[in-house]
């Protein structure tokens, strides 16, 4: 019986020295890696050819590599003129809101259904479960009418933070990722714990949390892409044209704005999630591979 070495591919150390078999899979690669850095950088490379050129430039031959005169200014027109500045704040408040909603909201669920294990536990997972077969736009009127007029407090919370930060929190895809990661915790450190007297809340601050950092770098950027990106429930519950996150006005702002400072605008505005992830990137692929998730 052969057993094959690790780490071994499709094809063989032998098959490799071949030349014509070598030679066709490297350029297959090649073609491949390029194909990829095609699709993933070629947008962002127009984009950030099309925010340094004019608008006759832009109009005129949108497809060429470089303008004929780069115009660096088009960032801080677009900055003070468009006012990506303010729509820029308005988006971090409703982002941070959301992101940290959806973080409370996650471990704690997780936390609940995984360690505390109540009785109707299975009940509220199935719960979650299906509510991740329902498409988000079917609950979009009564989500509307819930934020107009709350219930059991009659008061209205649209045009607020708090009309996008609370929906926020119902993410039961979050909650079942950090069930997920929960589970995997030695269940002896969780009873060793409580017969030292720890009571739920002790073990969840002092225990849980600080071994959660891999699921909780992954359910952050899980959060703060969904929210950064989120363009109709903002335009539902924030009206009013001053409140609205950039991804709102950035639509608007391009009825009568200049396309240049418009993509320059949209370049801005795409930045900061880019940075999120670089920076977090390595604490994210390690959340990944902790809990399972695939493609």
């Amino acid at each position: 019986m052969t057993t094959s070495s690790p780490g071994r591919g499709v094809l063989s150390q032998a098959d490799w020295r071949k030349p014509a078999t070598g030679t066709g899979w490297r350029i297959t690669h090649v073609l491949l890696l390029a194909g990829l850095l095609l699709a993933g950088l070629g947008p962002l490379l127009w984009t950030f050819k099309a925010a340094v050129s004019s608008t006759a430039d832009l109009l005129g031959d949108p497809l060429t590599l470089w303008p004929s005169q780069a115009r660096w200014e088009n960032f801080t027109d677009a900055w003070t003129t468009l006012e990506i500045r303010h729509y820029l704040l308005n988006t971090v408040v409703l982002v941070a809101g959301s992101w940290l909603t959806q973080l409370l909201v996650a471990t704690t669920a997780g936390y609940a259904l995984s360690v505390i294990r109540p009785w109707y536990g299975r009940y509220v997972y199935g719960a979650f479960l299906v509510t991740l077969f329902v498409p988000a736009t079917v609950t979009l009127v009564a989500l509307y009418l819930t934020i107009l007029d709350l219930p059991g407090l009659n008061v209205s919370i649209a045009n607020t933070p708090l009309a996008v930060w609370l929906p926020a929190g119902a993410h039961a895809f979050n909650i079942l990722l950090a069930k997920q990661f929960f589970d995997a915790i030695p269940r002896e450190l969780f009873e060793a714990a409580r017969v030292d007297g720890a009571g739920a809340w002790i073990v969840f601050r002092r225990i849980v949390l600080p071994m959660s950092a891999p699921i909780l770098a992954v359910i952050s950027l899980f959060a703060v892409m969904n929210a950064w990106k989120d363009f109709l429930w903002p335009l539902i519950a924030i009206t009013d044209p001053r409140a609205q996150p950039i991804a709102v006005a950035l639509p608007r702002l391009a009825q009568a704005a200049d396309p240049a400072l418009l993509v320059a605008g949209l370049l801005i505005a795409t930045i900061p999630p880019l940075l999120i992830f670089l920076i977090f990137q390595r604490h994210i692929v390690r959340g990944i591979g902790f809990t399972g998730l695939k493609g």
